[in-house]
């Protein structure tokens, strides 16, 4: 798959300052990347399972302070967590190694709901996020 001129970058979302001005930089509008990964799909399996892929992964958490389109207060669940590929990958990315698939400038944290949405047009539910407060996570405090 051919990179075009309107590459995503995480330099260029971040600047972007509320949630829904991000979904619409990252959003796909209906149109889903040509024929993914078909019998090819083994090549992303094996990817996400390796050690150098969930190093990387920890970074986007942490880079993103663990929220939705690493916007500040949109806190994501560690269960819900998902790191979008800005750009649509496909099997020659696997292949080549390019800079698309380990490069954080091309890699942002989001919810499931949010990934399917960037993806394949789906509402994006309105969601409340709870209040968070110094040490609300620690039981023993």
């Amino acid at each position: 798959m051919m990179k075009t001129n309107s590459t995503r970058l995480y330099s260029q979302l971040a600047k972007l300052k509320t949630f829904e001005e991000r979904f619409n930089y990252l959003k796909l509008n209906n149109v889903v990347a040509e024929d993914t990964f078909g019998f090819d799909r083994y090549l992303n399996q094996k990817f996400y399972k390796s050690t150098e892929w969930k190093d990387l992964r920890n970074y986007i958490i942490s880079r993103d302070l663990g929220c939705d389109l690493g916007v500040d207060g949109y806190y994501l669940d560690k269960r819900d967590i998902v790191i979008h590929h800005m750009n649509p990958i496909c099997p020659d990315d696997f292949y080549e190694k390019t800079k698309f698939l380990m490069d954080p400038e091309y890699l942002v944290c989001c919810s499931h709901n949010t990934h399917r949405a960037i993806h394949y047009g789906s509402e994006l539910s309105k969601r409340e996020f709870d209040v968070r407060a110094p040490n609300d996570q620690c039981p023993w405090k």
